[in-house]
């Protein structure tokens, strides 16, 4: 999940690692909401009714990029590079093991499906 900002960085930056194919969704989201908390602390007692409303959802990035186990930390090491400001929402990256790939066209499966 990244911001819709880096989305052109993180474009370039993956075909620069020869990692060019992916999928990218615009999702909302939020996370821990530190600044929504902070604004709430301020909030009189009789209207927290309001501080349900505060931790509003955001609209992110989130891409899809499958690659082999060889390719795992350049992709991870990529994205971070492309995506870190050092600011909270920065983004999340989840490191999942794929049980298969099977492409359509060619009926191919396996690693060189995703080269």
């Amino acid at each position: 999940m990244i911001r819709i900002a880096k989305m052109s960085d993180t474009k370039i930056a993956l075909s620069e690692a020869g990692l060019p194919s992916f999928t990218a969704m615009p999702v909302l989201g939020r996370g821990k909401g530190h600044g929504d908390l902070e604004k709430a602390a301020d909030v009189d007692p009789e209207h927290h009714e309001l501080i349900s409303e505060m931790p509003r959802l955001k609209s992110k990035r989130m891409i899809t990029l499958v690659v082999t186990d060889e390719k795992k930390d350049l992709a991870v090491e990529t994205l971070i590079k492309a995506n870190q400001t050092g600011k909270s929402g920065d983004g999340k990256i989840f490191v999942i093991d794929t049980v298969g790939s099977i492409r359509v066209r060619t009926g191919e499966s396996g690693d060189e499906t995703l080269d």
